[in-house]
């Protein structure tokens, strides 16, 4: 009888237990091929930041911060399996970033590193950094780390590189990051995403920070160089990545990273992929007009155009919040779309175009002109709402004005609810909709 008891009771256990665990959106599955991407703000958040008062509110604040991220993407300058991992919408250094979970070193230590299509080096902070979070990776609990020379190929391929003028050293480096500053070494170790290692990753060890927009748990850079994640996996994903970006509202892991060419879409619109020597980790699209309902805006074909020398043209990019336009491609968007909603018209934070919510339904939708490829944004992708709820906002705005004000960014907004895939071998980009939330 006590027997039957104990099995009885041990049976229960387990059967909760994996009922538990397969309820529970945020449990990771030891056999989930999923890369999640996930809000900050969500319950899966791992930063535990403080509830914000309004949706609102924390879009306001998350734009406010792209001026400093626009402005560093124009300060940028040259230097066959399947992954899928889950990706959640982030705040770690202060703007609308999105996040994944990556495990580093051996044993592998949890990170939730921000995802970043427009930077190519992986930077983390490291034990005894100053000005960093309290998470941080531990090299010496690594048994396959190990510091990396100014003597190595690597060494050479890193933005901000300080080695002895003679003689042999540790490669250290400084880097600036939408506004902030940090110093790192260049190290090697594995990095693990779902079930996938790479070994020998070289990534920067970070060992102080200045401001406040690094993220806090590292960055792991997608861009289009040679330390980027694609370059330094070899053949292993054949140069193709795709994302699909859940709304910042969106509560749980629900977005995800697809590795390698297997297991995207078939049947995807794509349109070419743009190479600048200049700025080699942008990702650069031919956008060749804008459409408001209807019409499609008249905009001097040279705010446009992709220009090497200048830097100038169009790219789209995970870590910018929402879409910038040149100032006169931006105004010209705006009037248009003032023309066909009835005004007033007030300002809230970065959104110039607010009106009242009772005339959302004549607000038109904002159709964006690539090559090959005509995307047509959903009302969710170009307009949110006041905290009160009485004002809806044309979700755009004009680039920073400054000298390096000429490129236009396709942010992440208007990239949530769709399948962005990046194709680095055939120089395409693909686009698809797709239930992200």
């Amino acid at each position: 009888m006590n027997v039957k008891l104990l099995t009885t009771s041990i049976l229960i256990s387990l059967i909760y237990l994996t009922a538990s665990t397969s309820l529970d959106p945020c449990a990771s599955q030891p056999d989930d091929l999923d890369l999640n991407v996930i809000p900050i703000y969500s319950k899966c958040s791992p930063f535990n930041p403080p509830k914000p008062d309004s949706w609102a509110n924390t879009l306001i604040n998350m734009a406010s911060k792209d001026p400093a991220r626009v402005k560093y993407l124009s300060t940028l300058v040259g230097q066959k399996t399947v992954t899928s991992t889950p990706i959640a919408s982030g705040q770690a250094f202060n703007i609308g970033n999105y996040i994944v979970r990556v495990k580093i070193g051996t044993p592998g230590q949890l990170l939730f590193m921000v995802l970043d299509t427009s930077t190519d080096e992986a930077f983390v902070p490291c034990l005894g950094c100053l000005g960093c979070s309290t998470t941080t990776f531990l090299p010496n609990a690594s048994t396959s780390y190990g510091p990396l020379e100014c003597s190595v190929p690597q060494c050479g391929q890193v933005r901000g590189l300080s080695c002895p003028a003679e003689g042999t050293g540790t490669c250290s480096f400084n880097q600036s990051y939408a506004g902030s500053s940090f110093s790192a070494t260049l190290v090697q170790d594995s990095l693990r995403l779902a079930t996938n290692v790479i070994p020998n990753y070289s990534f920067g060890c970070i060992n102080a920070i200045s401001g406040g927009s690094v993220p806090a748990q590292g960055l792991l850079g997608l861009g289009r160089g040679p330390l980027s994640l694609l370059s330094q996996s070899g053949t292993q994903y054949s140069g193709v990545f795709s994302y699909c970006l859940p709304s910042f509202k969106s509560y749980y892991f629900s977005g995800s990273l697809k590795l390698g060419p297997m297991g995207q879409p078939k049947n995807i619109r794509t349109t070419p992929l743009l190479r600048n020597p200049h700025r080699p980790s942008l990702y650069y699209v031919n956008l060749t007009g804008i459409g408001v309902g209807h019409v499609l805006v008249p905009v001097p074909k040279e705010y446009l155009e992709f220009d090497t020398t200048t830097g100038s043209g169009t790219v789209i990019d995970s870590g910018t919040v929402i879409t910038r336009f040149v100032e006169p491609v931006y105004n010209a968007v705006r009037d248009e779309f003032r023309k066909q909603v009835t005004g007033p018209f007030s300002s809230l934070g970065a959104f110039d175009t607010c009106f009242v919510k009772n005339y959302e339904t004549l607000a038109p939708p904002i159709t964006l002109h690539l090559e090959g490829l005509v995307l047509k944004l959903a009302l969710e992708n170009s307009l949110i709402h006041s905290s009160s709820g009485t004002l809806a906002c044309l979700a755009m705005a004009a680039a920073p004005n400054n000298v390096n004000s000429v490129l236009n960014v396709i942010a992440n907004l208007q990239q949530q609810n769709l399948r962005i895939l990046f194709d680095t071998v055939n120089n395409k980009v693909g686009i698809a909709r797709e239930l992200c939330n």
